[in-house]
């Protein structure tokens, strides 16, 4: 039964959206099941200056520590905490790196995610594909109304559309972008979409004053026209992530694939962006095999400064409607309530919430049979290794 765009599913996996229809997710559920030992999993890492403004994201307490996060959870999701770390997880407020649970739900599912980066300060010590140079860098600060320019959009926009193409399996996205929640917020307001109070982030309480500000301050700066393609828009406000991701999105779908795109708010203005750039009529074929994987705690989120329960769903409703379509999201059902260690029993107080696949992981972890219980006490177990492995390095600094 659909109450309110929202269903539980006897797995406990949670369906939810505008227009969803029982037949449509339950389908959709099965053939993920049927196919989650063959899938295309890319992890998409990439860095923007936005990161840098004080007060803008957990993801790393520090400004200098956001500069490393991609790569840091990449390794801990690639190698899992029990193998020496080249780049050192970054402090957080609260609670642990999603990395963690996404390496959890990996493992089960026996999948490892092929990298791709674009604009870091650092040269991954892992197998992965570079689409640009690295020297390059981050993108601009999306306040700069400049944050990219637009041949770099157009190339890394070509690259994940070559590689979506060539896809003859089912397609998951996650990604791992510090500030990358600010940059969402910036590219669907510039399509014109009422977002404000409705966007999340690594804080317990989202600094929607700050981003409201930065986001405002790039669209003036940047004086598109009236309605901007989504290569203007990425080029004004976006970060390096949006055009590979919208690339690897819109190949996928031309070569008929299902697709998970794992994450929140940055996975809508994804899905935005691909969306502005087709014509209307063919924008409900276009999502009907694409779906939005998160974790509970995003879709359980009620923003206090938006006065709505569940923000996430408001949001994707929101998006929905601008392109009149129907947007299925799946949450994961997963909760740490039980759980030993404290830096998990913070994702039920708000903390962290998503990232790094983390969500779509999760879920797929789910329905392939991973029980609440066994995904605590693995979680647990990996949690004691990561800190065993800490301990251990500040001995020998020592």
């Amino acid at each position: 039964m659909i109450v309110d765009n929202y269903v539980l599913l006897p797995t406990g996996v949670l369906a939810f959206g505008k227009g969803i229809q029982e037949k449509n997710f339950e389908e959709r559920v099965k053939r993920w099941h049927e196919n989650i030992t063959n899938i295309a999993f890319f992890l998409i890492l990439a860095g923007s200056q936005t990161a840098e403004i004080e007060g803008i994201s957990s993801a790393g307490s520090t400004s200098v520590s956001r500069r490393y996060t991609a790569v840091a959870d990449a390794e801990l999701l690639l190698r899992g905490p029990t193998s020496p770390a080249r780049w050192p997880l970054p402090p957080l407020p609260a609670g642990v790196s999603p990395a963690l649970i996404s390496y959890v739900a990996s493992r089960f599912l026996k999948i490892k995610p092929t990298v791709i980066s674009a604009g870091l300060l650092q040269s991954p010590s892992f197998s992965h594909i570079s689409l640009e140079s690295p020297e390059i860098g981050p993108a601009r600060c999306l306040s700069s109304g400049n944050a990219m320019d637009i041949n770099r959009v157009k190339l890394l926009l070509e690259a994940g559309l070559k590689i979506g193409k060539q896809l003859k399996k089912s397609l998951l996205i996650t990604e791992c972008v510090p500030g990358g929640t600010s940059t969402a917020f910036a590219v669907l307001s510039g399509l014109g979409i009422n977002v404000n109070g409705l966007i999340s982030g690594s804080q317990r309480n989202p600094p929607s004053e700050l981003k409201t500000k930065l986001v405002n301050k790039g669209l003036k700066a940047a004086k598109l026209e009236k309605k901007p393609s989504s290569v203007d828009l990425m080029a004004a406000v976006g970060d390096p992530f949006q055009p590979i991701a919208v690339g690897l999105l819109m190949g996928a779908r031309e070569s008929g694939q299902d697709i998970l795109l794992g994450g929140g708010c940055q996975m809508l203005a994804v899905l935005a962006l691909a969306l502005n750039e087709i014509e209307t009529d063919l924008r409900s074929e276009f999502v009907e095999k694409i779906s939005i994987g998160t974790t509970s705690w995003l879709v359980d989120e009620s923003l206090s400064f938006s006065g709505k329960r569940n923000s996430f769903i408001h949001l994707m409703n929101h998006v929905s409607k601008h392109f009149k379509v129907n947007i299925l999201g799946l949450a994961s059902g997963y909760r740490f309530n039980d759980s030993n260690q404290k830096v998990l029993r913070d994702y039920e107080l708000g903390y962290i919430k998503e990232g790094v696949g983390a969500g779509a992981l999760s879920l797929l972890a789910q329905i392939k049979g991973l029980s609440q219980r066994e995904m605590i006490e693995r979680c647990d177990k990996e949690v004691t290794n990561l800190f065993k492995s800490k301990n251990e390095k500040n001995l020998q600094e020592i």
